[in-house]
C-alpha cells in the first residue's frame, strides 16, 4: 500500500513538471468571462447544454446571447445539410461541397504543410454552412489493413499521424472553427466497436496509439475531442477518467469540449464526472436524468459548472455565423478545389515502374480502360460521413481531358462493383436470396469480364483500373479479407493472356492483397479515394506532367495473415453484431432514436475483449522486428526522376537527455524532371536495455527539386521523443544505449548511417 502511494506521489510530481512545461491553452484566456455568465444561468439551462438540441447541434442560451453549437460532419469534406432531427437530406443546392482526398491520401504526402492546407480548405466551406466545429481530423492508428475506416485515418504510424493531425488541426482553428480529434481512444476496428473492450499495455497505449492526439492537444491546441464507441481496458471511452480526466485534461492540459459519438454515452454519473461533456445526439443520459442526479446531490453542481466552463470557453472562441449569412453561397468554390487538387497529385504512389510509365502518346495509341473503378465515384457510400460533392472528376474523365486527340481511349466496365446491400450486411437476408443474388452477380461479371477482354486484345496498352470503393470499405464494418473484390484478381489473369502491356490503378483507401496483380503489372499505383480532383491529379501523373511522389502510410503485406493482430490471432473477435451506428440511422425510427429516449433501444451487452498483444509492434514495426517479407514497404513510393543521397552528418557523437540530434545530408536531384522526395530518417536501438522495434520513423520532410538540383537538409530528433513509458514507475524514460540513425526513402531502403550515443 505505501509503495502504491509512493508511485501516486511521483505520477502528481510528474503531472505538475509537465503542467510547467506545456503550453496554455488560448481557450483559458475566457475564463474570467465565464465567471460572469455561470452565475446568471440556471441548473436547467447548464443541463441542456450538456446534451444534444438537434442530430447536429446542441444548445446555447438565447437569452444570454449563447449560440447554438452546429458540429460539421466530416474529417474529409461538410455532409450536406440534414433536417434537424432526421438522417434525410434537405435537399438543397447550395450545400454541394469540396471532397478532399480521404485520409490515408492525406498521409501519403507526408506534408504538414498540405495537411495545414486541407485544415484550411475544410473550414472555409464548414463557415460558409454556419458549423462551429468539425468531426475531424479521424487520427486512429491503421492496426488492422481490414478496418472499415482505415481510408479515413492517416497511418499506421504515430509520429506521421501526429504530424499531419497538428497542421490539420491548426488549418482548421485558424480558419475560425473548432477541430474535433476522433476517435479517442484505440477506435481501430469497425467490427463491434459499439461493444469491443480493448486490452493494452500503457506502454503500447502511451507511445503508440495516444502521440496523434497528444501533440494536437499540445502543439496545436485542439479545441475538441470526440470519445470512440469502445471501452479502453474496462470502460466505456465516453466516462473513461483515465483517458479524459488523467491523460487528455490534467497531463496534456486540453481545455476544450469531449462530445460523445453518436449514440456513444453509457451513462449519467460516470460520464459526467469523468470527462464528458457532450451527449449526442440525444439526452438519454445527461438530460433529465442528469438534472435529477444533481438535484438528489449525487453529482456536484460545481462539476455542471466545470464541464459548462469547457463547452463555453470553446463557444467564445469560435464567433457563430449568424444563420441569415450562412448558405449564402455555393459550398465548394475553386480555392478548395485547388487544395484537393494539390493533395491528390502529391499522394498517389508509384508502387513498381518498368519504364512504361509516363505514357508515350506519340504513335496515337489505342489504350483500353478497364474497370469500373474507372468511372466510379467515392464521395459517398456505404455507411458513415459522404459529401454531396459539387463535382468529381472520375479516372477516365481526367484522362478524357488531359489526352484529348493524343490517344485513342476505349472504356469496358469490366467486373460488377459490390453495392451497398443493408438488409445482407446486417443479416436480413435469407441464405436463398444470397445465393440468387451472388449467381446474378457472377453472369454479370462473366459478361462484363467478356467485353473487356475483347476491347483489351485489339489495344496498345490497358489502364487496369482495380481497388475497393466506398462500400467496400465503410464505416460500421471491416472487411473480411484484402482480396481485390469484383473477381478483379481472375480478370487480370485474362487480361495478361490478352495483352501484357498493363498498368494497373488501385483505387483504395487501404491495403490490398496484391500477390496476383503485382506480377502481371508493368507499373502500378496506388490513386485513392482522391476527391474532386482525383481524375485530373491520376491523369497528370500518368501522363508524366508531373512527377509521382507519394510514399506508403502503411505496409502493404504479402498476406493479411502476415499481419501483426491476425498472426497472433488478436483480431478478429468473433461474429459481428449490428453496429452502433447504425442502431442510430436505421431507417425505420430514426427520429424517435433521438427525441423518444424511452424508445431507443439499450445497447447490446460487451461481447468481445480485444487483446493487443503486439504491444508496440504495429505496422511497419512488427515487420521489421521479425523479418517479415512485406509487398511493399512503409514509406515506399517511385518517382520519375532519380535521387542521391550523401554526406550525412550529425551535430555531436553524444547526447543527453535535453538535447536535440540534427541530422544534416545532401539531397541531389540526379534525374531529368523536376521531382518531390519525402527524406525519413529511423532510429534502431543497438544495445537497449528495454524491449523496442527493429526500426521507428523520427523524423521526415517532403523536398521538392528541380533535375539537377542539390539542397543541404535537415532533420531533427528531440532526445526526448526516444524515451519510452516505464509501466512501473509510470513515468517517461530514457534508455541510454547507442543509436544508429538510419535515412533512406522508406523503411526498407536506407541511404545513410551513422551511430551515436545516448548518455
Amino acid at each position: 500500500m505505501f509503495k502504491q502511494f509512493i508511485y501516486f506521489t511521483l505520477f502528481l510530481i510528474l503531472i505538475a513538471c509537465n503542467a510547467e512545461k506545456r503550453p496554455v491553452s488560448a481557450l483559458l484566456q475566457y475564463d474570467a468571462q465565464i465567471d460572469t455568465i455561470l452565475p446568471q444561468m440556471t441548473l436547467e439551462e447548464k443541463i441542456e447544454m450538456l446534451h444534444g438540441k438537434y442530430l447536429f447541434a446542441s444548445a446555447g442560451v438565447e437569452r444570454l446571447g449563447i449560440a447554438d453549437f452546429n458540429y460539421a460532419d466530416g474529417p474529409f469534406g461538410i455532409r450536406e445539410e440534414l433536417q434537424p432531427n432526421s438522417w434525410m437530406p434537405l435537399g438543397w443546392e447550395n450545400d454541394q461541397a469540396t471532397f478532399f482526398p480521404t485520409g490515408s491520401a492525406l498521409a501519403a504526402t507526408w506534408s504538414p504543410e498540405l495537411a495545414y492546407d486541407y485544415g484550411t480548405g475544410l473550414a472555409r466551406e464548414a463557415r460558409f454552412r454556419g458549423k462551429d466545429m468539425l468531426l475531424g481530423p479521424a487520427i486512429n492508428i491503421q492496426r488492422i489493413p481490414t478496418g472499415g475506416r482505415t481510408y479515413e485515418y492517416l497511418s499506421e504510424d504515430p509520429v506521421l499521424s501526429a504530424a499531419l493531425s497538428v497542421a490539420y488541426t491548426k488549418g482548421v482553428q485558424d480558419n475560425g472553427v473548432a477541430a474535433c480529434l476522433k476517435h479517442y481512444a484505440l477506435n481501430n476496428q469497425e467490427n463491434n466497436r459499439g461493444t469491443v473492450n480493448v486490452i493494452v499495455g500503457e506502454r503500447a497505449m502511451r507511445e503508440i496509439y495516444l502521440p496523434p492526439f497528444e501533440a494536437a492537444v499540445v502543439e496545436a491546441d485542439a479545441f475538441g475531442v470526440m470519445a470512440a464507441y469502445n471501452k479502453v481496458n474496462g470502460w466505456w471511452c465516453a466516462e473513461n477518467d483515465m483517458l479524459l480526466n488523467k491523460i487528455l485534461r490534467d497531463e496534456w492540459g486540453f481545455a476544450g469540449l469531449v462530445v460523445s459519438d453518436w449514440n456513444g454515452t453509457h451513462s449519467t454519473v460516470q460520464s459526467i464526472m469523468n470527462g464528458l461533456n457532450v451527449e449526442m445526439p440525444g439526452k438519454r443520459f445527461l438530460g433529465q436524468a442528469l438534472l435529477d442526479s444533481v438535484k438528489a446531490g449525487i453529482v456536484p453542481e460545481a462539476v455542471i459548472d466545470q464541464r459548462v466552463r469547457e463547452i463555453l470557453r470553446v463557444r467564445l472562441a469560435i464567433k457563430p455565423v449568424p444563420a441569415e449569412e450562412a448558405n449564402q453561397q455555393m459550398t465548394s468554390q475553386a480555392a478548395q478545389q485547388e487544395i484537393a487538387y494539390q493533395v491528390a497529385s502529391k499522394s498517389i504512389v508509384l508502387l513498381k515502374n518498368d519504364g512504361v510509365l509516363p505514357l508515350e502518346l506519340s504513335g496515337k495509341p489505342v489504350i483500353a480502360v478497364i474497370g469500373d473503378n474507372a468511372t466510379r465515384k467515392m464521395a459517398s457510400g456505404g455507411v458513415g460521413a459522404g459529401v454531396k460533392a459539387l463535382y468529381e472528376v472520375t479516372p477516365l474523365e481526367g484522362l478524357t481531358k488531359k489526352i484529348d486527340d493524343r490517344a485513342t481511349l476505349v472504356y469496358e466496365q469490366g467486373y460488377e462493383p459490390e453495392k451497398l446491400d443493408w438488409a445482407r450486411m446486417f443479416g436480413r437476408k435469407s441464405k436463398e436470396q444470397i445465393e440468387k443474388d451472388d449467381r446474378e452477380a457472377a453472369l454479370r461479371n462473366a459478361e462484363l469480364n467478356e467485353k473487356a477482354l475483347a476491347v483489351a486484345a485489339t489495344a496498345d496498352i490497358v489502364l487496369f483500373f482495380a481497388g475497393n470503393n466506398r462500400v467496400v470499405e465503410t464505416e460500421a464494418s471491416d472487411r473480411m479479407s484484402i482480396q481485390l473484390p469484383s473477381g478483379q484478381d481472375e480478370l487480370m489473369k485474362k487480361l495478361y493472356e490478352v495483352n501484357p502491356n498493363i498498368i494497373t490503378i488501385l483505387v483504395s483507401g487501404a491495403p490490398n492483397d496484391l500477390s496476383t496483380v503485382n506480377p502481371l503489372s508493368r507499373a502500378l499505383l496506388l490513386s485513392w479515394f482522391n476527391g474532386t480532383e482525383g481524375g485530373n491529379a491520376l491523369a497528370d501523373v500518368l501522363l508524366g506532367n508531373i512527377s509521382p511522389s507519394g510514399k506508403l502510410p502503411f505496409t502493404l503485406p504479402i498476406k493479411l495473415e502476415d499481419s501483426p493482430a491476425y498472426a497472433l490471432r488478436n483480431y478478429p473477435q468473433g461474429e459481428k453484431a449490428k453496429d452502433v451506428f447504425v442502431n442510430l440511422v436505421d431507417e425505420t425510427d430514426a427520429i424517435s432514436k433521438i427525441e423518444g429516449e424511452k424508445d431507443q433501444p439499450a445497447l447490446n451487452e460487451d461481447p468481445n475483449t480485444a487483446y493487443y498483444s503486439e504491444e508496440s509492434l504495429v505496422g511497419y514495426r512488427w515487420f521489421e522486428t521479425k523479418n517479415l517479407p512485406v509487398m511493399y514497404p512503409f514509406g515506399h513510393g517511385l518517382s520519375y526522376s532519380t535521387f542521391n543521397y550523401s554526406d550525412l552528418k550529425v551535430n555531436k557523437e553524444k547526447f543527453g537527455g535535453n538535447d536535440e540530434i540534427i541530422l544534416r545530408f545532401k539531397l541531389e536531384n540526379t534525374g531529368s524532371m523536376a521531382a518531390d522526395e519525402v527524406v525519413q530518417a529511423y532510429v534502431h536501438r543497438m544495445n537497449p536495455s528495454v524491449d523496442w522495434p527493429m526500426k521507428e520513423l523520427k523524423a521526415f520532410q517532403r523536398v521538392s527539386l528541380q533535375a539537377g538540383e542539390s539542397k543541404m537538409l535537415e532533420l531533427n530528433i528531440p532526445v526526448s521523443k526516444l524515451r519510452y513509458w516505464n509501466e512501473s514507475n509510470q513515468q517517461w524514460e530514457s534508455d541510454l544505449c547507442e543509436l544508429e540513425l538510419m535515412v533512406g526513402t522508406s523503411v526498407s531502403d536506407i541511404k545513410l548511417r551513422k551511430t551515436i550515443l545516448l548518455k
